[in-house]
């Protein structure tokens, strides 16, 4: 900190002392002109010290930011001539430049870092890729002041050696321009002349250049990634999809859409892990589990409590029968109506255009395509652990077929994984009538989530029956006399005395998922693979017409943000060549349908803390709205993150049993930048669980009420009152 006052006041002194001396005075076109014969005399006396003394005052003046460096950039051609002047110009700017900047960026950054973290870490992001190439383009154009660009740039993460060779190299044309016209001071009248209309048009034409020197970069990129491979002259198709989820599905519905042909190729059921294994059967079985618990508990709701009678077998075949319901909307026929050729088998990239289909029904077909998009999704990973192959386990992926087979739900149930997959199927096979204990190696359930929310989550699942151990790794799978057990013990004990061993029937693995990446040739192509399938902002690969979206890619495994980066998929895919569209993550939104529901979008309370950022919390309590009190569920919150004394919305959780549809009021106003006031000022339905979105919004608005106008107001009734 004194260090940082220390050179505060050194800046302080430079400018005062610059203005005090009229240093200003001289540093014009008059009074360059005027003191011409001077430095001449001074030049011709001592030249070298005339030099070095003109260096020095050049680096003084740009490193304070001070007015008059293009006066001195005319002064170094009128004195030193043209060569002589654009190095010293040259070299003068750049250091004087460097210094502004470091000095910015050891006064402000870390403030400016503070204020607006989200803000500036997407800059660095920017600056990290191309940040050399922004400052170059900017130094060509002399419209944008020198100075402020030196400033500005000290705010982001630009490396210092990486701003002074750039700001050298990108400052000599203009410094020629300068120096040039310096060598002729003497015709000079005014600075207009020198920054005249087609000047200025020629120094805009300059800032072109790094565009072209960008594109023809691109170009030979393209070639180096490209020169193994021979590019067809005619096409099969305008693009293939690979895999027929969310992601492929959208994707070449969007294609079909603008009457591209387009292949999408599914080895597989249609619909993907969201139909057939996730999203869909698993939000089935919570329902009927639901209405078990309800009947269950039947005097929360006037009713007598009694014990549900139902066969698990119909349990099961009720969820299979939603699937086919629903697989409609998904199927070949659908999609062959919607112009869409699908084909059934797997595919494999022979080369950046060529794909070649292993036909389920034993054929072998290849086709090229300008364009390919992988949406090959994600499985279930399975931990290696000792004896789980052995003892036997089900995923969310397979459970549904093995369960359908069994009379009722499994008398021992083990959930290894306490995220939002694993804590759902517990609580609902908990429900169903399972003995369920379920094992989390880290302190707390559903980790991403405020510290709070997994509180409120594992008293949800206690009360359900969910017996739960946190901090407990799985050391190993074993059978003892004929019943097969999970070995578990305290996180980091190597202590044989501290493992206990569980007993269970079925033991459902949901720890994760991983990105499908074999089988698909991508590694033939170098396509780098190490988790995920890398792809830069838009999607593309190491191959510029290969994109990649969905769960292969992450950063967000879900159904919606698979279906959000398939229409970026599709349309650079298809119209990249004329503009290319970045994918949009600022407002990701996310729900675990355990009972009350948990969902979120944006910064939660812990994340605004690691963060930094200087917020506020409102809170309401389900407990006070009359709708959740009519339907005996008054449980549960919303809770805003907002900038102090803003309406800015920065991030919202709500946990309650509509939690999900709740949260698409706040996604569109976090979307479309709209304020907590708006939301206040717009009519929700009385009485609806959405009035909890309006009543959070009005707790705001009392939190922030102005005080000392209230109190006026007061007076002022009361003068009215006589």
């Amino acid at each position: 900190m004194i260090k940082k006052i220390v050179l505060i006041f050194a800046v302080l002194i430079g400018f005062i002392g610059f203005f005090y001396f009229d240093l200003n005075e001289l540093l014009t076109l008059e009074g360059l002109k005027g003191s011409m014969d001077q430095f001449e005399q001074y030049k011709t006396q001592s030249p070298w010290l005339v030099i070095g003394g003109f260096f020095v005052v050049y680096i003084l003046v740009t490193a304070l930011s001070l007015p008059g460096a293009a006066i001195l950039t005319l002064a170094a051609g009128a004195l030193f001539g043209l060569v002589q002047g654009v190095l010293v110009a040259s070299f003068a700017s750049s250091i004087g430049a460097t210094l502004a900047f470091l000095t910015s960026r050891y006064l402000l950054r870390d403030t400016i870092k503070q204020r607006f973290p989200d803000r500036l870490a997407s800059i660095d992001a920017g600056v990290k890729k191309e940040g050399g190439f922004y400052l170059f383009t900017l130094r060509l154009v002399p419209i944008f002041p020198f100075f402020l660009i030196n400033l500005l740039m000290g705010l982001t993460a630009i490396k210092a050696r990486t701003f002074y060779w750039v700001s050298q190299i990108g400052m000599l044309a203009g410094t020629f321009v300068f120096v040039n016209a310096g060598t002729q001071l003497a015709q000079i009248e005014q600075l207009s002349g020198i920054l005249s209309f087609n000047l200025l048009a020629s120094f805009a034409l300059l800032g072109l250049f790094p565009l072209i020197a960008k594109g023809i970069l691109t170009i030979l990129k393209k070639r180096r990634v490209y020169k193994n491979y021979h590019k067809p002259k005619k096409f099969d198709r305008n693009m293939i999809v690979i895999g027929a989820g969310a992601g492929g599905l959208v994707t070449s519905y969007i294609a079909a859409t603008v009457k591209a042909k387009v292949t999408l190729i599914e080895a597989g059921e249609m619909g993907g892990d969201c139909l057939n294994y996730g999203c869909v059967p698993s939000k089935a079985l919570i329902k009927s589990a639901k209405v078990v618990e309800q009947i269950r508990h039947g005097e929360r709701y006037g009713l007598n409590n009694s014990q549900p009678d139902f066969a698990f077998k119909n349990i099961m075949s009720r969820i299979h029968k939603v699937i086919a319901d629903i697989a409609p909307n998904d199927s070949v026929e659908r999609y062959t109506e919607l112009g869409v050729e699908v084909l059934k088998g797997y595919a494999k990239l022979i080369d950046p255009w060529t794909v070649e289909i292993a036909l389920n029904d034993g054929g072998t077909q290849t086709l090229t395509a300008r364009s390919i998009v992988i949406a090959t999704g994600a499985r279930p990973f399975v931990p290696d652990l000792p004896g789980l192959e052995e003892t036997g386990y089900v995923t969310s992926d397979t459970l549904w077929d093995k369960f359908a087979k069994l009379d009722k739900a499994p008398s021992k149930l083990v959930v290894l994984g306490g995220g939002p997959i694993g804590c759902e199927l517990a609580q609902a096979f908990a429900r169903l009538g399972s003995a369920v204990t379920q094992i989390e190696r880290g302190t707390r359930l559903m980790k991403k989530e405020d510290v709070e929310v997994s509180v409120f989550a594992q008293e949800a699942l206690t009360e359900s029956g969910v017996t739960i151990l946190t901090s407990q790794q799985a050391i190993r799978c074993e059978t003892r006399d004929g019943k097969k057990h999970i070995i578990v013990a305290p996180k980091g004990s190597t202590d044989d005395q501290q493992e206990t061993a569980i007993e269970y029937d079925e033991l459902i693995c949901a720890v994760g998922r991983s990105a499908r990446l074999e089988g698909y040739g991508l590694d033939t192509l170098g396509i780098d693979t190490e988790r995920t399938i890398s792809t830069n902002e838009y999607l593309e690969t190491l191959y510029p017409n290969i994109y990649a979206a969905g769960d292969i890619v992450g950063p967000y495994q879900f159904t919606h943000v698979a279906s959000h980066q398939a229409w970026y998929a599709a349309v650079n895919g298809l119209f990249g060549h004329l503009k290319k569209f970045k994918v949009d993550y600022r407002v990701i939104p996310w729900t675990t349908f355990i009972d009350p529901e948990v969902a979120r979008v944006g910064l939660n309370e812990q994340e605004a803390i690691d963060k930094g950022i200087d917020f506020e919390i409102t809170r309401y309590d389900f407990k006070d709205l009359d709708r959740a009190v009519t339907e005996s569920a008054n449980h549960g919150f919303i809770k805003v993150i907002t900038p102090k004394g803003k309406d800015k919305i920065l991030g919202v959780t709500i946990v309650a049993e509509h939690a999900g549809d709740l949260m698409a009021e706040f996604v569109l106003a976090m979307k479309h930048n709209l304020g907590l006031n708006k939301i206040l000022g717009t009519i929700h339905i009385y009485p609806t669980w959405a009035e909890g979105n309006k009543y959070v919004a009005g707790e705001w608005k009392r939190n922030h009420a102005p005080t000392k106008a209230l109190q006026l107001l007061e007076k002022y009734h009361t003068w009215r009152r006589g």
